[in-house]
């Protein structure tokens, strides 16, 4: 192992388990020559802040029942 992938490792070893997750899903993607499209990029933006958003206390979570009978009212309107 390199000395650069080494600082990385330790680096990544202080990541909350959320970061890492996330850092692994790009890394292997980017691997698989898979690259994520501009509309990935910008979900996993929009993941984050929401859950740093909850993390903060500043959103609450909901059912995932209760949102998506929400979204079917919405949607018969």
């Amino acid at each position: 192992m390199t000395a650069l992938m080494q600082q990385i490792e330790k680096a990544a070893r202080r990541l909350s388990a959320r970061e890492k997750e996330l850092l692994a899903e790009r890394l292997l993607s980017r691997a698989r020559k898979a690259r994520l499209t501009s509309v990935d990029e910008a979900w996993i933006v929009e993941a984050e802040r929401r859950y740093r958003a909850w993390k903060a206390g500043r959103t609450r979570a909901i059912p995932a029942a209760r949102a998506l009978s929400d979204l079917r009212k919405e949607l018969q309107k």
